[in-house]
């Protein structure tokens, strides 16, 4: 959920083994989209940004997919896809898929493709999703629960695993296509491609392409001129005591830069995804606003609990409470949804 007063890791496994180490789109087609902006426009008053923020947090609030516009598409196939993993995949049927990541089954999902998805994995939070099976404990992907489904084609990504359940899947017959996680803006677009290459609807990708390149654009026609922040991501869990401030590559910075602002880590120099919060980090990065995901915040105690941490009541978002936070499964998804993310950011990381 949303607090306009006051944000996810990158792909989980990436993240989670990023966070290990350091404890021990906007590419795409011009041209119109398959659907509306939330505001309805590219107006770059701030009004316009107000408003689509507030758009974006009602549409986010309900946790639901929006498919594009007309009838769903119908596969053509067999087609046969290069995989990630260095592998040729033919896909001959896309009645039964199984998207194992959660930013690959939103984008399966707004393709139009939803009622042919037969499970999911943990990371896949939004409405439609929740009600099938999940096939994964932890982060990790049961072959059994998968096969129990018998799926026609799986989709999952390099951070997927453990290597031994998907070769088993792929024992059994399973065309699996394996993706490039996604981390930046450029990423989406591509992996839409992708997607909609190997499940047969390439028409559909570049119509869901169009539509997402038309929302960023207009997001980011409406970042306020001159107005350059300076924002840090940090990620927080305080049940683990894990304190982590977001540097290079953290999945967040191409986000901030979307946004018109600064990544306040990488611009302090900070070459690594994730690097533990210290003073003289935060003293060097001194951002002018906080970005963070709402379990985060929730896991500190709030805004209260936050300035409470050593450094950030001495920084300029810390002394001004400027927090921005946005849902777990949201942020960092970097797919159909992202748009509204920056939408959020527009309007809250800069002053009026």
């Amino acid at each position: 959920m949303l607090n306009s007063a006051r944000c996810r890791p990158p792909a989980r496994r990436r993240t989670l083994a990023a966070l290990a180490l350091t404890l021990g789109l906007l590419t795409g087609a011009c041209g119109s989209g398959g659907g509306a902006s939330p505001s309805g426009g590219s107006d770059a008053s701030p009004a316009s940004a107000s408003a689509r923020a507030a758009a974006a947090e009602k549409q986010l609030a309900k946790n639901t997919i929006v498919p594009l516009k007309g009838k769903a598409p119908t596969p053509k196939l067999p087609v046969t896809v290069d995989s990630s993993d260095g592998r040729k995949v033919t896909v001959e049927d896309a009645s039964r898929i199984l998207p194992l990541n959660g930013g690959v089954a939103e984008i399966v999902f707004t393709l139009g493709l939803g009622d042919q998805v037969v499970g999911r994995d943990i990371t896949a939070t939004f409405a439609e999703a929740k009600k099938l099976p999940q096939v994964t404990k932890a982060h990790d992907v049961s072959a059994e629960s998968v096969l129990s489904l018998r799926p026609t084609v799986v989709l999952a990504d390099t951070d997927t695993g453990p290597d031994e359940a998907l070769e088993q899947i792929r024992d059994a017959g399973i065309p699996v296509v394996v993706l490039d996680p996604a981390t930046k803006l450029s990423d989406v677009t591509t992996r839409t491609t992708r997607i909609a290459e190997a499940l047969g609807v390439p028409d559909a990708g570049k119509a869901l392409n169009r539509r997402m390149s038309s929302d960023l654009a207009a997001a980011r026609d409406a970042v306020p001129a001159g107005s350059k922040p300076k924002v840090a991501f940090l990620y927080l869990r305080g049940s683990a005591a894990v304190y982590l401030i977001g540097g290079k590559g953290s999945g967040a910075d191409s986000l901030i830069e979307a946004a018109g602002a600064v990544d306040a880590g990488t611009e302090a120099g900070l070459d690594k995804p994730f690097t533990p919060i210290t003073t003289e980090a935060l003293a060097q990065a001194q951002p002018d606003v906080i970005l963070m995901m709402s379990k985060g915040l929730e896991s500190v105690d709030g805004i209260d609990g936050l300035v409470k941490i050593p450094g950030i009541a001495q920084t300029p978002a810390g002394m001004n409470r400027r927090v921005v936070d946005v849902e777990d499964g949201v942020l960092l998804g970097y797919g159909p949804r992202t748009p509204l993310v920056i939408d959020i950011l527009v309007d809250r990381i800069h002053e009026k």
